[in-house]
């Protein structure tokens, strides 16, 4: 079971390459939430994501082999870059999966930092079965996007780093894709704040957490369409969901246009772009899904990839001309 231990050591392996992102607060959102507001900016982070932590962390740690014969991932957007600006900074190269819909400025960027793109179909395609085939093909190793404790434990320094800045946390709210920020996060919050509740967001159209937790056990669930492109998956991972069954005490999901709102927020009042699944947990504090009243409370902001054109596009209608 991932440690605190172990996200300490990702802590000091990553140290020096990956940012230590600022904490974020705003008055005006603490009125508004009722609570005071500590917004983690990994959108600050480097390729705009907090992919970059769990990325590097792991493959800082493959042998001369492994590195020789390179490494493969399957993402839409910010584990590519992540995977991609990892493997450079190593000294191998990347291979990555990425879904044929994903934004183009995602794959642009990805392969820009020295990847090549093999596209998939997010909607037909199994992309675990299509990594692990191009895995077992080429001799790459696999950096999967969130189910592995190497990348657990590096995204869980988004916490330690957000906790040692502010102090202990009532609250920890968490955007939840495949589970690997929320789980490192959640360990993390639970060993340095006890008594803190963390609550992981997802979107309404993708509701496999949620509906897992309740379970019990991991659920599968189709695709549905949504902006946040990012927590577009249709189940939890295996070692994911250990620690989330574990430590995670809820998870609420938001709709599109409630998160259009908390990247419009966040745009108007703070001066900073996110993404749509990088604004969800802010998305989820705002529509009152998470109770927050008097409390102290953390709200990652996962990633700001995303072109102007369509941040512009998004936000328009609720916040007029952009």
């Amino acid at each position: 079971m991932l440690s605190l231990d172990d996200i300490r050591a990702a802590a000091r392996r990553i140290e020096g390459v990956a940012h230590r992102t600022p904490v974020l607060t705003s008055r005006g959102l603490d009125e508004r939430a009722g609570g005071r507001l500590h917004l983690k900016a990994e959108n600050l982070q480097r390729i705009g994501a907090f992919k970059f932590r769990g990325a590097f962390n792991c493959i800082a740690q493959l042998d001369d082999r492994q590195r020789a014969a390179g490494v493969v991932a399957s993402s839409s957007g910010n584990h590519a870059q992540a995977v991609a600006l990892a493997a450079t900074l190593a000294g191998t190269q990347a291979v990555i999966l990425m879904p044929a819909d994903a934004p183009l400025s995602k794959r642009a960027a990805t392969e820009a930092l020295g990847a090549e793109v093999v596209e998939f179909d997010r909607y037909s395609d199994d992309r675990e079965a299509l990594t692990r085939e191009l895995a077992d093909r080429s001799g790459r190793t696999v950096v999967h996007a969130y189910d592995d404790p190497r990348i657990m434990a590096g995204a869980g320094t988004t916490a330690v780093e957000l906790i040692d800045a502010v102090g202990a946390l009532d609250v920890l709210v968490v955007p939840l894709g495949g589970g690997g920020l929320i789980s490192g996060c959640a360990v993390a919050a639970k060993a340095l704040a006890p008594g803190v509740r963390v609550v992981g967001v997802e979107p309404a159209a993708s509701d496999d957490g949620q509906r897992s937790l309740a379970s019990g056990e991991r659920v599968r669930v189709a695709v549905g369409a949504t902006i946040a492109d990012g927590q577009q998956l249709p189940q939890l991972g295996v070692q994911t969901f250990a620690v989330i069954r574990e430590h995670v005490d809820e998870i609420v999901t938001v709709a599109d246009h409630e998160i259009v709102e908390a990247m419009g927020v966040l745009f108007e009042r703070l001066k900073v772009v996110a993404e749509p699944s990088g604004a969800s947990a802010l998305a989820a504090v705002l529509a009152g899904r998470v109770d927050v009243a008097g409390r102290e409370v953390g709200v990652v902001l996962s990633g700001g990839n995303i072109d102007r054109g369509r941040f512009a596009a998004l936000i328009a209608p609720a916040g007029g001309a952009a």
